[in-house]
Parts: C-alpha cells; sequence; structure tokens
C-alpha cells in the first residue's frame, strides 16, 4: 500500500514525489492526461532568481533551490539515463539607460553579501556576452545562478527516474496514504470555488521554439522576455502572461509579437524558424508565492500549487520541504507560502 499519493504529475508533483521516494515511502502518482501535460509541458525552463535586494524568505527559499538544482537533476539524469536539458550556463540581461546601470552595479554589492560565493552578479561589457543582445547603453548584466532546462526533457526523465524506484505515474487510481494535491491551475480553481474566494488561477502563457544551437550559452531576459538555447540544439523565447483569453491552449498574434520581439533584442535569431509553438495556463496564486502546506478544503491532505513562472526553480526544495511535512511532520514552509497566505486577513477556509 502506497504511503503517499499524490495528485499531479506537473514538476511539483513529480519532485515531492522524487524526495518523498528519497526518504523510503511508497508513492503512487495519480493524472489523467499524463506527465507534464500542464504548464510543466512547456517549452522555456528560466530558473532565474529575483534581484539580489530586499531579502525574504521567498528569495531565500528561491536560492536554496537554485542551488540544489545541479545535484537534484544530475541524479535523475544519471538514474533515467534521460537529459533534463539543466545546464547552469547564467544569465544575461542588456542594461538600456544609466539609472538601471547604476542600480545594477549598486547590486554587484549586494548580490556578494546575500548569495556569498555560491553566485556573481556583474555589470559587464559587450566583449563579454555571447551573441550580443542589443543595449543601448553597451552594457550587461551577468548573474552566474541563473540555469535552464527543457521542461518536457525534465518531466520525462524525471518521470522515468520514478519508474526505476518503482513509482509509476498512472491514468486513474485509488487514493491511499498520505494524499498531496499537485494539481496546477484546475486545482486553483477547485480550491477557489470551494472556498469561494479567488485564492489563485490560471494565468494563459504563450511560448515558441526556434530552430537555432547556441547550447550553453547565456540564457538572456530582454524586454520582458525569456531566451534559452536549449541543449538539443533549439532556443525558446517566451513568454506571454495573459489574464483574459477564450482559449488556453491556442496560440495567435501575441506569440508572434513575442517572437518578432525576441529577434530584435538578439538579432542572431534573425532567420531562425519557429518549429514548435506552445499555449496553456500556468497556476498562480493570489499571494504570487508557491502555495505549500495543509490543504484548506482537507485538513487531513497536502497542498502543492502555484509555481507560476517559477515553478521548475523552485521545485527541488519545494520537494523537499513537503516531503519533511508529510513524511516527518517536520514544517520548514515560509509563511509566506502557506494556503492562508492567500486567503483574506483573519479568515480560514471553513469559514
Amino acid at each position: 500500500m502506497p504511503d503517499v499519493t499524490i495528485f499531479g504529475a506537473g514538476i511539483f508533483g513529480l519532485s515531492v514525489a522524487w524526495a518523498c521516494r528519497q526518504k523510503g515511502a511508497s508513492v503512487q502518482v495519480i493524472d489523467p492526461n499524463g506527465p507534464g501535460s500542464g504548464a510543466s509541458g512547456g517549452l522555456v525552463g528560466a530558473l532565474a532568481p529575483h534581484v539580489p535586494e530586499n531579502w525574504n524568505e521567498k528569495k531565500a527559499f528561491q536560492l536554496d533551490s537554485l542551488l540544489m538544482a545541479e545535484e537534484f537533476w544530475s541524479e535523475i539524469e544519471t538514474l533515467s539515463g534521460h537529459s533534463s536539458g539543466y545546464a547552469r550556463s547564467g544569465r544575461v540581461q542588456p542594461i538600456n539607460d544609466e539609472r538601471t546601470l547604476d542600480l545594477a552595479r549598486a547590486r554587484e554589492v549586494s548580490a556578494n553579501e546575500l548569495w556569498g560565493e555560491h553566485a556573481t552578479w556583474q555589470v559587464v561589457g559587450k566583449d563579454d556576452v555571447p551573441l550580443a543582445p542589443r543595449s543601448k547603453t553597451g552594457f550587461y548584466i551577468y548573474d552566474s545562478l541563473s540555469a535552464s532546462l527543457h521542461p518536457r526533457h525534465a518531466c520525462y526523465a524525471s518521470t522515468e527516474a520514478l519508474k526505476k524506484q518503482g513509482v509509476s505515474v498512472v491514468a486513474d487510481s485509488k487514493a491511499k496514504g498520505q494524499v498531496i494535491h499537485a494539481t496546477g491551475a484546475r486545482g486553483l480553481t477547485e480550491l477557489s470555488n470551494g472556498i469561494g474566494f479567488t485564492v489563485g488561477n490560471g494565468v494563459k502563457g504563450q511560448a515558441a521554439l526556434l530552430d537555432f544551437a547556441a547550447s550553453g550559452a547565456p540564457q538572456v531576459f530582454a524586454d520582458s522576455l525569456h531566451v534559452i538555447f536549449h541543449k538539443d540544439g533549439t532556443t525558446a523565447v517566451g513568454s506571454t502572461s495573459e489574464r483574459e483569453f477564450t482559449d488556453a491552449h491556442s496560440t495567435d498574434e501575441q506569440l508572434d509579437e513575442i517572437v518578432s520581439r525576441a529577434r530584435y533584442a538578439v538579432p542572431s535569431l534573425s532567420d531562425a524558424p519557429v518549429i514548435a509553438r506552445w499555449a496553456g495556463l500556468r497556476p498562480r496564486a493570489k499571494s504570487r508565492a508557491p502555495m505549500l502546506g495543509v490543504h484548506p478544503l482537507h485538513p487531513d491532505q497536502y497542498i502543492a500549487n502555484g509555481g507560476f513562472k517559477i515553478g521548475f526553480g523552485m521545485a527541488p526544495k519545494v520537494g523537499q520541504v513537503m516531503a519533511d511535512l508529510v513524511l516527518d511532520g517536520k514544517d520548514t514552509i515560509p509563511q509566506e507560502f502557506k494556503p492562508e497566505a492567500s486567503l483574506p486577513k483573519g479568515r480560514n477556509a471553513q469559514d
């Protein structure tokens, strides 16, 4: 009989399953649509930190998770025999005005204090930047903490690694043992309906894959979009953030604009053809942080949701703290991440 049942085979569900299995639990994962069928089946896969200032629990949690990622994905790749596409190749951000340049230089100091010896945040010149994204000042921010992976490859490698550990992802089964809900945008909608208050929702994102090879080059963040150079010889660009839409899974002219902006920001992409388009709903909790802990509607069950744009970056640490809570009763989850952080002050799910 499984000790743990996880509903949802996105990156949160798979990482929690991995962490629980590593602690010796018997685990089953249930998802009628299969692994990575929701937001985790996208194309981009940026694992990037928030700016190194105004430090808080969320940023500290994210730093821990990003530093865990290399070992986490190495173990999964070794066991599964498949690449996740993980690479800690850093990130480049063009600096387009003097104010941003001054701020970037100030953050060099704060990054040294907050990140320590683990990573750097530097202002660099054009000669130090591959592929030369456009920059009005000729300067760029380079940070060595950022990494990337290919979401689809990562979900596949995770699923295969779990299989080697005796954990299968099935379409349907009876829940047994401890129950964890990691059901993404659908789960947030169901939770909101059950509580009678919006605690989160799905935000549509669109992304594209280009036929352009630059494996090993730092990812680019420019004009509010990500450009990721995957290990498999493709380049991903995205994403939109749409609160209003009629079809969660269709792509349209908004994605065309994303591709055009990416080609302008990184001229090397100008002639790269689009080989895949993707759209889907990313789960965003009202608190803007991951939602981890006791399920508001089921006090004897748990929830791991709300990855939104940082789900893959947060996944190693999310898996760890959820396994500690569910299996050992050890609660190290930041208060901002608790489900009640998305409820009105003074209100709980039973009100």
